[in-house]
């Protein structure tokens, strides 16, 4: 017993001592999508931040593929020292779903550090479609089976899992037509080889000011003053909710006290008004908090989008 004390209190020692330096050299941070996106910017300004914070740069490292996988798998297997995160998204708890077999396990190979940001999709038509509102889609959908085809970004993207849900609560047939990337959706819709779809307030809202797309309302819990448009859940879906979101993970086994002084930091960072400026323009929404909140907000949509899944019966490929 006294030699298992005497080990424990050693490791508590050595994670104090390493948060005491930490961080001592540049952290690389695994963005497992492609450069370019809503996110992007938001993720470069808090890395900058972070910088000035600590003197240490937060390095991203964009490493897409598999619908987030391979650069999630990276960190999930990286050594736990603190040097290697996650900007994981809401795929963490979509995937262990959608694929028969995962690489990694996200709520035992991965250690929640915080929230970073996240955002609403919008829910838009194209404009020759006769609907102005969330409640006359549904009921032009339920009157047209089959007749309508939405877009996504791929199969198990957010976009294309808020359309299912949205279908799923609705009990309305749309077609799913899916892309290899958000940049070919928009003109996708623009040109109607698709009517509908969801995708970040920022792509969508030049398209819609110039009469090219119309949007409905947003899958979040709040109206989006900006834009003019209630939620989905108020506009004639009631209850509905799909918000994307983006938090930093470290490998399963990082010392706590490590975890606790990155979270501190990066709490910092998304609180600084040049930050936050630059994460509203991107669309996001700025949040940090603490390991266990990330960890709630994991397991709640874990549970959640595996319902989705089972019950519309979506596939990866």
């Amino acid at each position: 017993m006294n030699k298992m004390l005497g080990m424990a209190l050693g490791l508590l020692m050595a994670g104090s001592s390493l948060a005491q330096t930490y961080p001592s050299k540049p952290v690389r941070m695994v963005a497992p999508y492609a450069p370019g996106g809503s996110s992007s910017a938001a993720a470069m300004a808090v890395a900058v931040k972070y910088q000035e914070l600590t003197g240490q740069a937060l390095v991203i490292d964009y490493k897409p593929g598999a619908a987030s996988n391979i650069g999630s798998d990276a960190v999930a297997k990286a050594s736990p020292d603190g040097y290697t995160v996650l900007m994981g998204t809401s795929s963490l708890a979509i995937n262990p779903s959608l694929y028969r077999t995962m690489p990694f396990n996200a709520l035992k190979d991965l250690a929640p550090v915080t929230m970073l940001f996240r955002a609403p999709n919008v829910l838009a038509v194209n404009p020759s479609l006769p609907v102005h509102s969330v409640k006359e889609l549904i009921d032009y959908a339920r009157a047209n089976p089959g007749k309508l085809n939405y877009a996504s970004s791929g199969n198990g993207a957010t976009n294309h899992m808020a359309m299912e849900l949205l279908k799923f609560m609705a009990k309305v047939d749309i077609v799913h037509v899916p892309f290899k990337g958000g940049g070919e959706t928009l003109p996708a819709l623009i040109g109607n080889q698709v009517q509908v779809m969801f995708s970040p307030a920022s792509t969508l809202a030049g398209s819609a000011a110039s009469g090219r797309i119309r949007l409905l309302g947003v899958s979040g819990t709040t109206r989006d003053e900006v834009l003019n448009l209630p939620t989905i859940a108020s506009a004639g879906l009631p209850g509905f909710e799909s918000v994307v979101w983006f938090g930093l993970f470290a490998p399963a086994g990082t010392p706590v006290a490590v975890i606790n002084k990155l979270n501190a930091d990066i709490n910092r960072a998304l609180k600084d008004k040049q930050v936050l400026e630059v994460i509203n323009k991107a669309g996001q929404e700025a949040v940090g908090g603490t390991p266990e909140e990330m960890r709630r907000v994991l397991v709640n949509d874990y549970e959640r989008w595996a319902a989705v899944i089972k019950a519309t019966g979506i596939k990866a490929d």
